[in-house]
């Protein structure tokens, strides 16, 4: 166990599942867990230690996601955002003075990043495309930009110290031809477009706005954006989602678990004067546990095979890996509500009811975002076009 799990699991997810329904039940934003995380020093762990962070493995801060998915979906969900934002920085800010020095902040003043990447105008949830362009004005260090995004969704906005942001290099750009920019609390102004009142992950108050940037140039990321996407954050994007559905996934297999146990229980209790009952949930328990474990080697594999592609970058853009990247986060959100499907089914009434131990309401309605996050159908049409491109490969070793 790493000091920051440690830390997580006696400092933090008593207080995210002290206030988890509460977050649920009132769509607000759950500031105790996040303050309980920056008073612990949790936000920047996957920074190196040179810029003052703990140097974690994207495994590591994996686990801290699936950890907090446990107890609270809507915080574990933008942890895992946060730290998507964050390993831009990490992969992409050396090299850049000003990237450097704001990932040193965000570890001494455990900031919280966003994402404005959705759009409105036909737009939506296409990573990458972008009607919204960059205005630069002046020269040299004194070059400022200026940009205006209808942000059809942005996570946690007003919450956020900091949101990165997609847009077009210039006006004369083509949509694909996108920057990342950083714009910090005090040079934007969010005007309040839409509101956030959903079936599940209703903590994340996901809410439109109109976003206004003005701020200096140097906070371009001097990468294109699709260098980006392709270098690090689709990779990093499915993993860390993937790892937030897997605890919610293992905390309903583990809730179906106690209740078969409960019943074997009783079953022993009554079998001790005669005549022999087991539990109808045991072989419904044996395939959620085959589920679950098929689900964990998913990511962990995914994560060794980002690892052997990060030694060859050129390896990051193949089409081979830009399939298993893709068809990760296809099949851990279709596991995680299957799982959560067959731990209803073992749980029954206990489960579809509030309030039991074994309750499954706020996972259940929790895990229904995971297809519809980047909607499976889109990325499902990405990767057939794709798989048309590529040589199929029958090979266990990749």
């Amino acid at each position: 166990m790493t000091l920051a799990l440690e830390r997580l699991r006696t400092h933090v997810l008593p207080v995210a599942q002290a206030h988890a329904d509460a977050v649920d039940r009132d769509g607000r934003f759950p500031e105790e867990t996040f303050a309980a995380l920056k008073a612990n020093g949790l936000m920047a762990v996957l920074i190196p230690k040179a810029y003052g962070g703990e140097g974690l493995s994207l495994l590591e801060v994996a686990d801290l996601c699936s950890a907090l998915g446990q107890v609270c979906g809507s915080s574990a969900l933008i942890y895992a955002m946060h730290h998507i934002k964050v390993s831009s920085l990490v992969f992409h800010g050396p090299g850049s003075a000003w990237h450097e020095g704001f990932m040193g902040r965000v570890a001494s003043e455990q900031l919280l990043l966003g994402s404005a990447t959705t759009e409105g105008g036909g737009i939506g949830g296409d990573l990458r495309s972008s009607i919204c362009a960059v205005q630069r004005s002046g020269e040299g260090e004194d070059q400022t930009f200026t940009l205006f995004k209808d942000a059809t969704v942005i996570s946690y906005g007003v919450q956020s110290d900091a949101i990165l942001i997609t847009a077009r290099k210039d006006a004369d750009s083509p949509a694909s031809d996108q920057v990342l920019v950083v714009a910090e609390r005090h040079q934007l102004k969010l005007e309040h477009t839409g509101g956030w009142d959903t079936f599940g992950m209703r903590g994340t108050c996901s809410d439109g706005f109109g976003l206004t940037v003005n701020a200096p140039a140097r906070q371009i990321f001097p990468l294109a954006f699709a260098d980006i996407a392709a270098q690090s954050m689709l990779a990093h994007t499915h993993i860390l989602w993937a790892s937030v559905w897997y605890g919610l996934a293992t905390e309903a297999a583990s809730r179906a678990q106690a209740l078969v146990r409960a019943d074997m229980r009783r079953r022993g209790a009554a079998a001790a004067g005669g005549g022999n009952n087991p539990s109808p949930g045991m072989a419904r328990l044996a395939e959620l546990m085959a589920a679950v474990q098929a689900m964990r080697g998913g990511i962990v594999g995914a994560v060794e095979r980002l690892e052997r592609a990060s030694a060859d970058p050129a390896l990051l853009e193949t089409v081979g890996f830009l399939i298993d990247m893709n068809t990760l986060k296809v099949n851990a959100s279709q596991s995680a509500v299957d799982i959560l499907n067959r731990a209803m089914v073992i749980c029954g009434i206990a489960g579809y009811r509030n309030g039991t131990p074994y309750s499954l309401s706020r996972l259940m309605r929790d895990v229904h975002s995971a297809p519809i996050m980047i909607n499976n159908d889109r990325i499902l049409t990405n990767v057939a076009n794709l798989a048309l491109m590529n040589r199929f490969n029958g090979s266990l070793a990749g």
